[in-house]
């Protein structure tokens, strides 16, 4: 499906047009409590479309929060679905619009997924997580991850109008933008990478390098559109290649420590880069171990930096400058097995190197110790 993309300021203008264009009259709003502060409100109740709210899920979705949701959409008859807010809102509208036609008297998990036909736009309110642009959500069931993947749940339209960021807290805009900053890097060196994916994350990472502290500090009135934009080519990355190993080895960090996504990803990212380049005999990318090294040199030059070890080292100070958290350490030696053993394994697949039980725990008690 070819995805339809608005972008820039007052961008959201144009739902009223798109919406009459396709006859939509009905919408299933999916948005959380930030809704009713955003600049955008007026622009998207002007669109001329009923909206039925739903915001009953949680920051990381449950599965039984977007059987509530489907439920509303087939309750109210809605015939679109209009997802605002993060990767949360947006992964929830994905999933209601698979379970629609699905029959709710079984386990949505246990039946076939199939496109139905029910359009859904985006309107991100983050510039992280590109979920905008890709064709998988993550929920939860009982306390473990569920990756939902199907071509038909990337949104016929996604709308990136850079005024939904105003008002973004200043923790939350430091972790998605990292979210962004490793699926670019991560992309670039996964064994699924292709030419046109490394060319989204090549202009992702430039493009964050160059705008993150004016970003940060809302210095540049073009800041947060560069961004936003920088975060969607993130996205249109990984959809191509999916994540790798910083992004498997985050859900635990999120789910023990609450360490939010973006930033539980951002603490992994160096140590997974650093092992990588200290065992280039482990490289599992069929292209070899010098396609790999070659890699790793590009990225270190979207950086900015002349070398791979330069670039890690950049991005730790990146972390140490946005005075990013780390997971407190607890009763840590108990829980090493349950963390190694949560680690997505289709994840790892996708990595260039190989992480055996081994060398996630020590790159865990890395990452608890906190250690450079």
């Amino acid at each position: 499906m070819e995805q339809q993309i608005i972008a820039g300021a007052g961008s959201c203008r144009q739902l009223r047009g798109y919406l009459r264009e396709r006859g939509l009259q009905k919408l299933l709003l999916v948005c959380g409590g930030s809704y009713d502060r955003l600049r955008i409100r007026e622009e998207i109740e002007a669109s001329g479309a009923e909206l039925v709210r739903f915001s009953g899920f949680a920051p990381n979705p449950r599965y039984e929060d977007v059987c509530e949701g489907t439920a509303l959409f087939r309750r109210a008859g809605c015939d679109g679905i209009l997802a605002v807010g993060g990767g949360s809102a947006i992964d929830v509208a994905k999933c209601v619009k698979l379970y629609s036609k699905m029959d709710p008297g079984r386990s949505y998990l246990e039946q076939e997924l199939s496109d139905t036909g029910v359009p859904l736009i985006a309107v991100p309110t983050t510039a992280g997580t590109g979920s905008e642009s890709t064709h998988f959500a993550v929920i939860y069931f009982q306390g473990v991850k569920q990756s939902v993947t199907h071509d038909s749940i990337l949104p016929d339209l996604a709308v990136l109008d850079p005024e939904a960021l105003l008002g973004l807290p200043l923790y939350q805009k430091k972790s998605t933008m990292l979210d962004a900053l490793c699926q670019a890097i991560e992309s670039w060196w996964s064994v699924n990478a292709t030419a046109e994916s490394i060319g989204y994350a090549r202009r992702a990472a430039e493009a964050i390098r160059d705008v993150w502290a004016a970003y940060i500090d809302g210095a540049e009135p073009d800041a947060a559109e560069r961004m936003m934009l920088a975060a969607n080519d993130a996205g249109r990355a990984i959809n191509i290649t999916q994540t790798t190993a910083p992004h498997a080895m985050s859900y635990k960090l999120t789910s023990l420590y609450g360490l939010p996504h973006g930033n539980a990803v951002a603490v992994c990212l160096p140590e997974v880069w650093g092992y990588m380049l200290a065992h280039p005999e482990k490289c599992t990318d069929v292209r070899g171990a010098g396609y790999l090294q070659g890699v790793f040199r590009d990225i270190a030059g979207a950086l900015g930096q002349d070398s791979p070890q330069a670039a890690v080292d950049w991005f730790r100070r990146l972390m140490q400058t946005l005075e990013m958290r780390y997971p407190v350490a607890g009763s840590w030696p108990g829980e090493w097995r349950e963390m190694v053993q949560a680690v997505n394994p289709t994840r790892l697949k996708n990595n260039p190197v190989a992480l055996d039980e081994g060398a996630l725990q020590e790159l865990y008690e890395r990452i608890v110790r906190h250690e450079a």
